[in-house]
């Protein structure tokens, strides 16, 4: 058992966890995913020239996983993989550093690691970690942030205490340039832990200057970054405002948590029958299941996932832009059953509360923290970050990822709860929830980038026969690439530094089926790629390419469709070509 404490053994055991199952997942693609091309590009001149150019797309100021994105390719040479790597060895670490934030909140060994293997190795944990997207390096800084604070609040010394808020405030002011919403901890969370240690007057004085530097640091980091050209600016409000659209993207939010922490959650479910309140959530969930939404007939409203642009029903990042409809993961029976298990879960923990407690059990930690001292060490954080999220919700869609900073703040609590309120150890059921959570992680991780390898594959398959990039639609990721192969910025309306960037582009003629045209004025598809060989102006003469789709009925099919009458596609590019 001492051999287990000193070497972190489960610590260890969850890092390497998230790498055996990217391993296994086989996650890579040479286009992008998501958002990550550009700032893979930024990375590549990073790496070549030393500094740092944006391309017109970041409204994220990534920071220093430019630079940690750039050392991974001149170690390794330049490839999308390559930046990518940079992305996993945080998630790795971060996955360590969770386990021992949470038993250092007071959480016992073994429930810590059963907690942070529910959240590292759920879909979106793993999806995130295999690109160079900046959620997973956000959540690094907050989660190291988070360690340093309870570190400071947990040591009897003085000089440690300081030591501790210095680490906290300046790895966060640093780190958290990769996502500002997690300049957060240094702006909210340190300031908190220094309440807490406000009746030692040296700590007060010293923690209160290590967090005016790291809000210089902050405010200095958005001030260079407003004044570099191409880059998109995050304003607090911005278009109409839509006080019943923010409810909405809210409620889905808030009802997604739940089952993006599935196999915690539903640890609670036990709790409905032992509560008064049972027949009203019976009631709740019947009537949940029969209730139609009125824009979408025929659909259960609210069925998980409520929220999912990664984590979805169809199991892939939602917002491709391929023509036709992807083939579904999560069919409607599955989704049943995920949405009886989370909000059953979710009644069960409220109704918890409503019934009489015995004291809360002692537990063995590195360290004793209150629920007082936890509460104003993420209380304040946890209502910062939800009230960041309203403006956004307001005029634009909240993305399941966006929630996946305040998770960790979730998951503490639940765990926490439940071995304090319920019992001391989480039953051996939740080691199986996990199991099978990571069963369900590892496929979707795989499928995903199955589809984007079927993507270039279709793309390779064009090039050969004569058609350029430029002549055709492979989704919004992939021309967003091949757009910054031809320009060095994107034609985005939102770019504000230098003025007049943006030039408006012509709508292509009537009758294609391109209508993204605007950022990427060099591609003029005549081609398409779709999941129906019926869509647009039907299927091309080229081979379809199939693609494996891991715990499904059958594999995916990508095709290639005309975007153009057939008298007007130009048949010179079939010359020669053995699709002829």
């Amino acid at each position: 058992m001492q051999l287990v404490h000193r070497f972190r053994i489960p610590a260890v055991f969850c890092a390497l966890a998230v790498l055996v199952c990217e391993l296994v997942s086989r996650p890579y693609a040479n286009m992008g995913v998501c958002d990550d091309w550009p700032y893979i590009l930024t990375a590549q001149h990073l790496a070549e020239t030393g500094h740092i150019a944006y391309n017109g797309w970041p409204a994220a100021m990534i920071g220093w996983q430019f630079y940690l994105g750039a050392a991974f390719i001149k170690m390794l040479g330049i490839s999308l993989t390559h930046a990518r790597i940079s992305t996993l060895v945080v998630a790795i670490v971060t996955a360590f550093l969770i386990q021992r934030t949470m038993v250092r909140s007071n959480i016992s060994e073994r429930n810590a690691t059963i907690g942070t293997l529910a959240l590292v190795l759920s879909p979106i944990y793993l999806m995130l970690s295999a690109t160079f997207m900046t959620d997973i390096p956000g959540l690094f800084a907050i989660v190291v942030c988070l360690y340093g604070c309870l570190r400071a609040v947990q040591t009897s010394s003085a000089r440690a205490a300081i030591g501790w808020l210095w680490l906290a405030a300046m790895t966060n002011a640093i780190c958290g340039s990769s996502r500002q919403i997690a300049w957060l901890g240094v702006l909210v969370m340190v300031p908190s832990t220094i309440w807490l240690l406000r009746s030692k007057r040296a700590v007060l004085f010293a923690g209160a200057l290590a967090n005016v530097v790291g809000v210089v640091i902050v405010f200095g980091c958005m001030i260079w970054f407003k004044h570099q050209p191409y880059t998109q600016p995050e304003h607090l409000f911005a278009g109409t405002i839509s006080i019943s659209h923010m409810f909405q993207e809210l409620l889905n939010t808030f009802l997604d948590i739940p089952y993006l922490l599935l196999p915690i959650v539903v640890l609670f479910l036990p709790q409905v029958r032992k509560s008064p309140l049972r027949i009203v959530t019976a009631l709740f969930l019947g009537l949940l299941l029969v209730v139609v939404h009125p824009r979408h007939t025929g659909q259960v409203f609210l069925l998980e996932p409520t929220q999912g642009d990664w984590v979805d029903v169809h199991a892939i990042f939602e917002y491709l832009f391929l023509k036709g409809a992807p083939p579904i993961f999560f069919n409607t029976g599955a989704r049943v059953v995920l949405t009886l298990l989370s909000y059953g879960g979710l009644l069960g923990l409220i109704a918890s509360h409503f019934r009489r407690r015995e004291t809360a059990s002692e537990v063995e930690s590195a360290g004793t923290i209150s629920w007082r001292q936890l509460g104003v060490l993420l209380g304040p954080f946890a209502i910062a970050y939800v009230l960041l999220l309203v403006p956004r919700a307001t005029t634009f869609h909240l993305t399941d990822r966006y929630t996946l900073g305040v998770l960790v703040v979730i998951l503490i609590y639940l765990v926490r709860y439940y071995q304090d309120r319920i019992h001391r150890r989480l039953p051996e059921a939740a080691v199986v929830l996990v199991a099978l959570a990571a069963i369900v992680g590892v496929a979707i991780n795989h499928n995903l980038f199955a589809l984007y390898r079927a993507r270039t594959a279709l793309a390779a398959e064009l090039r050969a026969a004569g058609v350029p990039d430029t002549s055709v639609d492979n989704g919004w990721e992939y021309d967003m690439g091949v757009e910054l192969q031809h320009a060095a910025f994107l034609n985005d309306h939102r770019i504000e530094v230098p003025a007049g960037t943006h030039v408006p582009t012509p709508a292509p003629a009537a009758g294609t089926c391109y209508w993204y045209y605007d950022p990427f004025p060099h591609i003029h598809p005549i081609y398409g790629i779709s999941f129906d060989p019926d869509a647009c102006y039907g299927e091309a003469p080229f081979a379809p390419v199939h693609y494996s789709r891991w715990l499904a009925s059958k594999p995916g099919t990508l095709y290639v469709v005309k975007y153009k009458p057939s008298s007007a596609v130009d048949e010179a590019h079939f010359r020669g070509s053995k699709f002829q």
